[in-house]
């Protein structure tokens, strides 16, 4: 039934094609993967996806004329960001035979796990499957992982609400082919949990067209969706999902009883965009009503179908879901939508401002049992000095089998933990180096995310995850020269601008545009209910400082009482913030250093035994000459001068 392209002369994009000739998900997957080479055919590439997995290779091992260091990423399907223990030691025993030795918690709510090769595909994807996990639809045209908060409190109804639907609707809109099970586990449909009979039933129930009855996939058809599509359940007041960049969004209402009545829907949020291609843009999502609980998954289908039937197959930049609400308006999207629902939408009910919250550190579930929040920098799971997380997850998971959950800014929360497990968890954690108080995190640091990018996205324009920790020292080493130690924003990065880590949202974003250079993007809210614009289209890294300095002094001078970064560059506007720049001068130089400032080392507090840029941080100012051969010494060593600088004090401090 899909009904675009409408035109005779637009052709269908090549991958309409690769699916339609796939037979539902198998081909040529199935044959590439028997065969003994490093990897897939464009073909292939473009279907492994939707089992769960991206081929790439890492670029730092490039050689002219020599094959590429082929390796796979993949991506588990995890609804609400549920990791059972089992699973997640299965995941780490997997990291360290199979893959790069870390584990990458995703801004979905899942694990990655990078460097896997090709012939170890089926045995790293089998494991997975056979410790309660998948793969299946992390990747692809179809519906990703349905996000949802990951705080586990068990007397707010809506929060477990917002965990049981995000595992209905994930199961509602699950690739139904055999061939995931075939290909990877020879047909065994392995440990799978009864499904609801309401979810099944309203999967097979056909309102409107909604369904093909003649299909392998009554929802999707051959052709999947035009591309990929995102939904989160969230409750009132609770934006730790990021909810207006979804494709739809729900939000849970109950009564004064707690009772489930229905949901809140947005729809048509998205942040993906292609550089100098204004026809394509980072969107917001809109609210487009409310359903009864009774509907909800007959509505989840609707607006599919919507997406599915009239989204654009022909300009893959202009497939997803956000570009038909914009082209048609939200009137003519609901209207459609409701053609296939076969009812009016109730109107939108009001909700409170929304707001961000990452739930770290220790907390209470509710039921006189806690739970614990630990920052995880750019979500990588590894041991690295003195900073050995992946152990400590690893010991805490075997010796009291808990169960996670992984949060939408690429945290962890460990769950349903005794009062007297407490005082253990707290000092296996600390042997580990593994900072728990949120005091003790630096803020900037606290509510930074950045994507993978180089070396192995095969997207990537430049760095992202492994620059990122020396630009948020450089942005504190440049509050603090001006006068400003305690502030912090959200801060985000991508090394393209598809927008994983979602820096459209961010109140400083900064995006991939060249080597070494990055689109700047300002004005986000601190609670991500607000897009960003973009301030310029090209700063070179080299120039952060220099960049930033004056947009700080004027965010200083004229901000408004308690007002965030983000608000006053969205209040004051762009055009004010450039005429303030175009007549800024710099402070006249400090007798100190040609540069204007002492040259500054950054030393944790309270212990050099915990990770660096996740501390209270005390700064020593040193002459030029010795900052210059300390960051000489820390290239060569490949550390951060803050890592060298606090290992050489500490020496010398107890030396004697």
């Amino acid at each position: 039934m899909v009904k675009t392209p409408t035109s005779s002369s637009s052709k269908p994009s090549k991958l309409e094609g690769i699916k339609e000739r796939s037979n539902y998900l198998r081909e040529p997957v199935a044959t590439e993967l028997q065969q003994e080479t490093t990897h897939f055919t464009e073909d292939g590439v473009q279907l492994l996806k939707f089992h769960g997995s991206y081929q790439q290779d890492n670029r730092d091992n490039r050689v002219k004329g020599q094959e590429k260091d082929y390796q796979f990423m993949l991506r588990t399907r995890s609804p609400g960001g549920f990791i059972p223990p089992e699973l997640y030691l299965t995941l780490d025993k997997l990291s360290e035979e199979y893959g790069n030795q870390t584990l990458r918690v995703t801004t979905r709510q899942g694990f990655q796990v990078h460097g896997i090769l090709k012939k170890n595909l089926k045995t790293v994807v089998s494991s997975i499957v056979r410790s309660m996990g998948s793969t299946l639809g992390a990747c692809g045209d179809l519906n990703r992982n349905v996000m949802a908060p990951a705080a586990p409190y068990k007397n707010r109804s809506e929060y477990q609400y917002a965990w049981e639907y995000a595992d209905k609707i994930a199961d509602l809109l699950t690739p139904q082919t055999g061939a995931y099970y075939e290909i990877w586990l020879d047909g065994e449909k392995a440990i799978s949990a009864e499904e609801d009979p309401q979810v099944k039933a309203a999967r097979q129930r056909n309102v409107n067209n909604t369904n093909f009855t003649d299909k392998e996939e009554p929802i999707y058809g051959e052709h999947y969706m035009p591309r990929k599509f995102k939904c989160c359940v969230t409750v009132p007041g609770d934006n730790s999902v990021d909810l207006y960049t979804q494709d739809v969004t729900l939000v849970v209402m109950v009564n004064e009883q707690g009772e489930l009545e229905g949901f809140n829907v947005l729809a048509g949020g998205g942040l993906g965009r292609t550089h100098n291609k204004e026809e394509t843009f980072a969107r917001a999502a809109d609210a487009l009503g409310y359903v009864a609980k009774d509907d909800v998954y007959d509505l989840l289908k609707a607006i599919v179908a919507t997406q599915r039937d009239y989204g654009d197959r022909v300009n893959r930049r202009h497939a997803r879901m956000k570009y038909l609400l914009h082209d048609w308006g939200v009137e003519k999207f609901r209207e459609t939508v409701e053609g296939y629902f076969g009812k009016k939408l109730a109107p939108y009910k009001p909700l409170p401002a929304f707001k961000y919250y990452d739930y770290l550190g220790w907390n209470e579930q509710g039921d006189g049992k806690l739970f614990v929040g630990i920052s995880i920098e750019n979500g990588r799971v590894k041991d690295e000095g003195t900073f050995r997380l992946k152990t400590a997850l690893r010991e805490i998971t075997q010796q009291f089998a808990l169960p996670m959950r992984l949060t939408p800014n690429h945290n962890l929360i460990i769950y349903e933990i005794e009062p007297e497990q407490q005082l253990a968890l707290d000092q296996l954690l600390d042997r580990y180096g593994v900072q728990i108080s949120p005091e003790g995190i630096e803020p900037l640091v606290r509510y930074s995310m950045a994507c993978p990018a180089l070396p192995t996205c095969g997207l990537a324009i430049t760095e992202s995850e492994r620059v990122i920790p020396s630009i948020i020292e450089r942005i504190r080493a440049l509050l603090d020269k001006l006068g400003l130690p305690e502030e912090h924003f959200v801060i985000r990065m991508t090394g393209c601008p598809n927008g994983c880590a979602r820096p459209y949202m961010a109140e400083l974003g900064f995006v991939g545009s060249a080597p070494e250079s990055y689109q700047v993007w300002l004005g986000g809210s601190p609670h991500q209910t607000r897009l960003a614009q973009p301030y310029v289209d090209r700063m070179p890294v080299k120039e952060l400082e220099a960049f930033l300095e004056p947009i700080f002094v004027y965010y200083q001078k004229e901000r408004q009482t308690e007002e965030s970064f983000g608000d006053f560059c969205d209040r004051v506007g762009f055009d004010a913030i450039r005429q303030f720049t175009v007549a800024y001068q710099s402070p006249p130089l400090n007798p100190q250093s040609d540069t204007g400032f002492a040259s500054e080392v950054v030393i944790p507090e309270p212990s050099t035994t915990k990770t660096i840029s996740k501390n209270r941080s005390r700064r020593i100012r040193v002459n030029d000459d010795l900052h210059e051969r300390l960051k000489a010494a820390a290239t060569k060593q490949g550390k951060t001068m803050t890592e060298l600088a606090a290992q050489a004090l500490e020496a010398y401090l107890t030396k004697d």
